[in-house]
């Protein structure tokens, strides 16, 4: 912790204890039970960690009393909008996120070094993991070496981030970086990284943290608490900062029952999902409980937990048992770690017996799923929480089919849905129609972290080879596990050859199609749904399935388990009923049903019991920071500052702190800002900073190419967050972006003043230059999707000074106020629409010098109106960021006070 002040004695102090008096160097911990209050049996479990942190946190300063106590009355305060703290016990990046972050650190001691300060006062003061895994892409599949290949591209395209990051590893204290080709970083978490309790000066808390991915909820499968923040928030809490926040209802999810014998892991994840969404959790935590999770194993609840931004809680919660210490002894954890944490969690009242009732706490409300009612289930075409049983599949495209042009929707002319387009591909005649497969995935943390539907899926191929069935060569098919204990187990049960004969060779570990990194599709394909506009499909096994996300060329994308993915591959379609069509023909000219092949949960689980030991856990993360011949080749610069190279396309010193002072510099108002874009509802952080493809006619192409770089090595830009002036050009740079002010799909806007269209840099350019300060107006769930920082860095960059929404998805908001953009929200029932704005006015925000959380503000346009919106700053540490111009400006600021 960086303390501006003399922390004060503990006033908790009398909790604190020994675990086992009698060793030789007992451990202490805060004991809760020893406050001896009603109110502490009765809270949520993740409430409890939020409590436990306050108790032994409590310094009169960061963490006071009164926030001990607003937590422990939390059946009365959860609905008070209480700002309280809470600092995690550690940080927990990838590297699309994490080089930005250390990127910034880099900037930051530059800035400390100008401004007279110690640059080595910037270091991480709590463990901070960065998993390199979001940087390998599809480029090579079905041949054997495809592996092999694709981890050379990768190494060949990000030799300079690679570089950096080592630098990263040895200049900054408590940074580990795992390297490229071990794995997903939510299942290197789950499996390796975890501690459920940690060890640390003596002391044992709850494991909990911070990632700057939505997905590090998955992590609340295993009884640990961790939720998506973004990099900007997360480099606070690399600082020593504790995380304000809003202290949440807990939605108590009641499961009871047992899954049925053909419903997967991921059946009932899409089902939670989808009622999750529909009841309106965002800001909540999830809780689950009841006998129904005893049923379930970690990978179980970790996949529910994975998916916790799909329904938009903070996180979905599963509180430690029995079964979270088994899974640590699974995966190779230490015995006598494992007694240490057992004892230490039934000591605090954290650990959970699910068929007990009465342990239960008291919840905000509850909601309950019977586990028997699951069906198979896919969710698409647009978005993660629109479910779609497998049995009404086909009658669900078709609609969508013809729909206006929505998330269920993609506006097909009566004349054009029995479109057919023939080519040819390896020799041989192919056709396409609307449904097509041409991506299928077994890809993502969400399921490869969970034995059961990856054994599924491998005996499910093998059945389908034994019965001779094939999936067509055209189809872009993959397989990318989260970690090599994967691979090892599926090689053990002897379905490794039947998937590569189905084309699910393995491409790769690491977030490959479910990020976007896909890779091409065949040009023959391209042609093919170009010619008549085809609407055809990516099938994966993961967790986003944003328009523009999964490839430009798949309008339609479907998340399915790994064994479905499988299954449609084989069909080669999405428009089929598997109840009355064959997936094919067998060896003997028979039709042959998807429930002729399907493996029961019954025989998956022997599968499992007998292939997946903790040898492979322990063989695999052993040697998990040794890094391959790759990643050791590389030579990185060593010293305190980095040596920024001044022709990287990959690494630049960012400008946000360039013209920086000492002093918190004055409130400005917005005068006379124009609309750079006008957006409707759920416009993702996809749409808003791409992870994707560089398209070749964009800005951030042209950029490239001047600089010397070919097409075949822009490489994506999340693998160049590196560099700010590529990500400024790729702000809103998606093809699916719609712009109210252009009025079709696109990466364009109108420079309003000139009347002119042109890309969204190029306009923010010329407003730039004429010194216009610009807002983004939008409606519902702006900003939703991953946990991108960029999301926020690349408005900034580009003159945004203000959003003007209808409604906010919570690191999206939070990362904006980091970057000193004000987010606004319209008053309830008032929209853009409803107050008649076109987007061509000129809006002027003045700020009041006594601006205070959640505070009225008054809107004046050009045209004589004139209107009252929220602005979202939620606690009064939100506001003094937003006075610094950023969170990083006000850390900078605060460590040279610290240091005079």
């Amino acid at each position: 912790m960086i303390y501006l002040h003399t922390p004060s004695e503990n006033p908790y102090s009398f909790l604190e204890e020994c675990l086992s008096p009698d060793d030789e160097s007992p451990l202490k911990f805060f004991n809760l039970s020893k406050l001896h209050d009603d109110r502490y049996d009765r809270l949520p479990f993740s409430i409890r960690v939020l409590l436990e942190s306050a108790t032994r946190n409590c310094d009169s300063f960061h963490f006071r009393e009164s926030d001990v106590q607003a937590i422990l009355d939390w059946k009365c305060t959860q609905r008070d909008s209480v700002e309280i703290p809470f600092k995690p016990s550690r940080v927990l990046l990838q590297d699309f996120t994490g080089v930005p972050a250390v990127v910034d650190f880099a900037a930051m001691r530059d800035a400390i070094k100008r401004l007279g300060g110690d640059p080595e006062s910037i270091n991480p003061v709590c463990p901070v993991d960065l998993v390199i895994d979001h940087s390998i892409q599809v480029d090579s599949n079905r041949t054997p070496d495809s592996l092999q290949k694709n981890q050379q591209f990768e190494l060949e395209r990000n030799k300079e981030r690679f570089v950096f990051l080592k630098w990263g590893s040895s200049a900054l204290r408590e940074l580990r970086i795992v390297p490229p080709g071990s794995g997903i970083v939510h299942q290197v978490n789950l499996e390796f990284l975890a501690r459920v309790v940690f060890i640390q000066d003596g002391y044992l808390y709850p494991d909990s943290l911070v990632g700057t991915d939505s997905h590090t909820t998955m992590i609340n499968g295993l009884g640990v608490l961790g939720w998506g923040v973004g990099g900007i928030e997360a480099e606070a809490v690399m600082l020593g900062q504790p995380i304000s926040m809003v202290l949440p209802e807990v939605v108590g999810y009641h499961l009871v029952g047992s899954v049925n014998s053909i419903a997967t892991s991921t059946d009932v994840v899409l089902t939670i999902t989808k009622n999750l969404r529909q009841l309106g959790v965002v800001g909540k935590f999830v809780e689950f409980f009841g006998p129904g999770v005893a049923e379930l194993s970690i990978a179980d609840r970790a996949t529910i937990s994975n998916m916790c931004p799909e329904y938009g809680a903070t996180v979905g919660f599963f509180p430690p048992d029995a079964a979270t210490l088994e899974y640590l002894r699974q995966t190779g954890r230490d015995e006598s770690r494992i007694q240490i944490i057992e004892t230490y969690l039934k000591a605090v009242k954290m650990y959970r017996d699910y068929t007990n009732s009465t342990q239960d706490p008291e919840y905000s409300q509850v909601v309950e799923l019977d586990l028997e009612s699951v069906v198979p289930s896919i969710s698409g075409p647009k978005r993660p929480q629109d479910q779609v049983p497998v049995d009404s599949m086909k009658g669900d495209f078709q609609k969508c089919l013809a729909n206006k042009v929505c998330f269920k929707g993609f506006q097909v002319s009566p004349k054009k849905l029995a479109a057919t387009v023939s080519f040819s591909f390896e020799g041989a005649e192919f056709e396409l129609h609307h449904g097509s497969v041409v991506i299928a995935a077994i890809t993502s943390c969400t399921n490869t972290s969970n034995p059961s539907v990856m054994l599924g899926a491998g005996l499910l191929a093998k059945k389908a080879v034994e019965a001779g069935l094939t999936v067509k060569p055209y189809i872009k098919t993959s397989l990318s596990p989260g970690s090599g204990v994967v691979t090892d187990y599926l090689k053990s049960a002897d379905v490794m050859p039947a998937l590569r004969t189905l084309g699910f060779e393995l491409v790769g570990y690491g977030c490959m199609t479910c990020i976007g990194n896909s890779g091409p599709l065949p040009e023959a394909v391209i042609q093919a749904i170009n010619q008549e506009d085809l609407v055809v499909c990516g099938v994966l096994s993961g967790n986003r399935n944003f328009e523009g996300r999964i490839h430009p060329h798949t309008r339609a994308n479907y998340l399915a388990s790994p064994p479905l993915v499988i299954a449609y591959a084989i069909a080669g379609t999405v428009n089929i009923d598997f109840n009355v069509e064959p997936l094919g023909l067998d060896r003997n000219g028979e039709p042959l049903f998807l429930r002729d092949i399907w493996p029961s949960r019954k025989e998956i689980e022997e599968v499992e019991r007998q292939h997946v030991l903790p040898a492979m856990f322990m063989k695999v993360y052993s040697s998990i920071q040794d890094g391959n011949d790759n990643w050791n080749s590389l030579k990185a610069p060593h010293g305190m500052l980095y040596p920024w190279d001044a022709s990287s396309t990959y690494i630049k010193s960012p400008p946000f702190f360039h013209d920086m002072t000492r002093e918190e510099p004055p409130l400005q108002p917005i005068n006379k800002a124009h609309v750079l874009l006008y957006l409707g509802d759920s416009v993702t952080t996809d749409h808003i900073s791409p992870a994707g493809s560089i398209a070749r006619n964009s800005p951030a192409a042209r950029y490239l190419q001047e600089r010397g770089i070919s097409p075949r090595d822009f490489n994506t830009y999340g693998a160049r967050r590196g560099n700010d002036a590529v990500m400024a050009r790729g702000t809103f740079a998606n093809i699916r972006l719609l712009n109210k002010l252009v009025g079709q799909t696109g990466p364009h806007t109108v420079h309003l003043p000139s009347g002119e269209t042109m890309s969204v840099f190029e306009a923010a350019e010329r407003y730039a230059r004429d010194g216009q300060p610009l807002v983004v107006l939008a409606g519902k769930d702006y900003g939703s999707g991953s946990s991108r920082d960029w999301a926020a860095k690349g408005p900034f960059l580009l003159g945004v000074r203000a959003v003007l929404a209808q409604s906010f998805e919570r690191i999206h908001r939070s990362n904006l106020i980091g970057m000193g953009i004000i987010p606004l929200e319209f008053a309830s029932g008032e929209s853009a629409e409803t107050l008649g704005l076109t987007g061509r006015e000129r809006y002027t925000i003045n700020l009041p010098a006594d601006l205070r959380p959640r505070m009225l503000v008054t809107i004046q346009i050009d045209v004589g109106k004139s209107f009252q919106v929220t602005a979202r700053f939620d606690t009064d540490v939100e506001l003094v960021y937003f006075r610094h111009g950023g969170i990083l400006n006000y850390m900078i600021r605060q460590i040279l006070k610290s240091s005079t």
